[in-house]
């Protein structure tokens, strides 16, 4: 087994010398690929003293962060999954002060700060707004992780600058830190830590030695020191470290031996494999019935030979993993099998149909209006992966797929990049480009990580090709390995050719694959209606020269100029 993240957590709050404890604290210590995939989640919030509904701030700000992160799919970075709770919870805690008893006064409303601390992997991610604080112990003392969001005034009053509910719209702070095997980290409200100081702290935790221990005596000793607030003391220590490997978030899935060779028809499994549709060195795809509910699927079954290449086999691990967590009528289906498998292979619905490639040799000159409904179509599918955190990195002709009644559907998803897991998996091929060189963004050559405007890049190329039957920069886009190189790329407009498109349509393909991913169309959805219409905020820009839309044109007018040229002075 690959070891896991472990932790040791220890939690203590008292009301103090106040009649309520308006503090509140809670974490979450999940197992398996929950813990994998989304970490140890510890948070704790402070009400503002001058609200009688701070306690009710706090506890909702706690309760929703715990509750809708573990709740956020876990493709998604942390970051985005932490941010979209806590705007969510600001905002519903903004909305009730205008319509509570207390009226739109901040200072007597739905207002906390908060501190929260999520463990994933090999890194911590701090997220805080207000006075609380989060610590690390560093030898005799604490580094302290966090910023204070308070306003000093002359004589030594101050008050909150930024906390949850005190406006529409809040800024959290956000950081990443390494974690090594050791570290602990505290997590106070202001009663803790403004009677006793980094130095006592520090010395505090290291007698105590276990964090629960650790966290009462935090308590009791600012308790002691005089506090006149609520006190609230997490510790969490690092027992162990996960090592990335893809066994964390597969589960069983990993220790699965890889099938026989097999041959169709056969029996498999629990599956009647009828014929291959496909194969090569690493893989092989039949159409296959399930023989306790004859429903009839796709199995993908990995080559003997993967055994020498676990890179490879990990991402053929993920493909099924990648489906189950999409819902798109554009994207292929995972099937779950009706009992255990005993060996790795992958299953999905099974597309009767042609690819794009092949509907392109059949269409050697689509209509506008068929390309632009396979645009779009594509354009939907490659959303559901970016909706979930997943870059597809592999689109190309041969990766899409048209039923029987014109639905496009992507397929081959052993290249994706999800985010969720790129920050949590050691991946030693990372830098390796995935998918085939004629599709793939330029700046994923420079090293760059796969994002949505990769995609649109390979989209807009599949447009290109589509309608013109060539590559916009030919066979030089996938040697151009250097940003130099890459700025020397020459686009060949798509009004060339037996088949010439629009020039506002040329304009969009255009900007789709500009070699620079910022001067692509800011969505998808811009590319899919800019392919349908005129993109009015760039019609007064200036043509782009004939020798680059037209080099043939250009050299036969720039001869037939040299020609008179030369006739006019043997004339003289």
């Amino acid at each position: 087994m690959a070891p896991t993240l472990s932790v040791c957590l220890g939690q203590a709050s008292d009301r103090g010398r106040k009649a309520e404890n308006q503090d509140f604290h809670g974490a979450i210590l999940p197992d398996g690929t929950v813990l994998a995939l989304k970490g140890v989640a510890l948070a704790l919030a402070d009400g503002i003293s001058s609200s009688r509904v701070s306690r009710v701030a706090a506890e909702t700000a706690v309760r929703s962060f715990l509750d809708d992160y573990y709740c956020s799919p876990e493709t998604w970075e942390v970051k985005t999954a932490a941010r979209t709770v806590l705007t969510a919870a600001n905002a519903w805690l903004h909305a009730q002060s205008p319509s509570g008893q207390f009226g739109a006064d901040p200072n007597r409303g739905h207002v906390c700060t908060f501190s929260g601390l999520i463990l994933k992997g090999r890194r911590g991610y701090v997220f805080h707004v207000g006075d609380s604080r989060i610590w690390r112990v560093a030898g005799a003392s604490l580094e302290q992780l966090t910023e204070d969001h308070r306003i000093a005034l002359p004589g030594g009053e101050s008050y909150l600058g930024r906390a949850l509910g005190l406006a529409p719209q809040v800024e959290i702070d956000q950081r990443v830190i390494e974690l090594a095997p050791g570290d602990t980290f505290l997590l106070t409200t202001d009663g803790v830590h403004e009677p006793l100081g980094p130095g006592t702290m520090a010395r505090i935790v290291a007698e105590a030695g276990e964090p629960e221990a650790a966290a009462s005596a935090l308590v009791a000793a600012a308790l002691a020191a005089g506090s006149e607030d609520n006190l609230t003391a997490q510790v969490v220590r690092i027992e162990a470290l996960p090592d990335g490997s893809a066994e964390e978030f597969m589960g069983a899935a990993a220790r699965l031996p890889l099938p026989p060779p097999v041959e169709a028809p056969a029996e498999f499994d629990g599956y009647r494999l009828l014929r291959q549709i496909h194969g090569n060195a690493r893989s092989r795809i039949f159409v296959a019935v399930e023989t306790a509910t004859g429903r009839q699927v796709a199995l993908k079954l990995p080559a003997p030979e993967l055994r020498e290449d676990p890179a490879h086999l990990r991402r053929m691990m993920m493909e099924e993993w990648i489906a189950r967590r999409l819902s798109s009528p554009h994207v292929l289906k995972a099937v779950p099998p009706a009992r255990p498998r005993r060996y790795l292979y992958v299953v999905t619905e099974h597309v009767e149909g042609r690819t794009l490639r092949q509907w392109m040799h059949d269409n050697p000159q689509p209509d506008l209006a068929a390309v632009r409904d396979i645009a779009g179509q594509i354009a939907r599918g490659i959303r559901a992966f970016h909706r979930r955190g997943m870059v597809h990195q592999d689109l190309r002709p041969e990766n899409v797929m048209i039923d029987r009644t014109g639905t496009v559907k992507l397929i081959d998803f052993g290249s994706v990049r999800i985010a969720g897991v790129a920050e949590t998996v050691v991946q030693p091929e990372a830098a390796e480009v995935l998918g085939a060189v004629q599709y793939v963004a330029p700046e994923l050559f420079l090293g760059a990580a796969g994002s949505w405007r990769s995609d649109l890049y390979a989209l807009g190329v599949i447009v290109y090709e589509m309608l013109t039957g060539r590559l916009p920069y030919g066979a030089a886009a996938a040697r151009a390995r250097s940003r130099a190189a890459q700025r020397r790329l020459v686009y060949a407009s798509a009004q060339r050719g037996a088949r010439p498109v629009p020039e506002w349509m040329d304009a969009a393909l255009r900007r789709a694959v500009d070699p620079d991913p910022r001067r692509r169309q800011e969505a998808l959805s811009e590319f899919v209606a800019d392919l349908s219409r005129p993109d009015r905020r760039h019609a007064g820009a200036p043509r782009p020269p004939l020798a680059e839309r037209d080099p043939v044109r250009f050299w036969q007018i720039v001869s037939l100029c040299l020609a008179g040229v030369i006739v006019y002075l043997l004339a003289r």
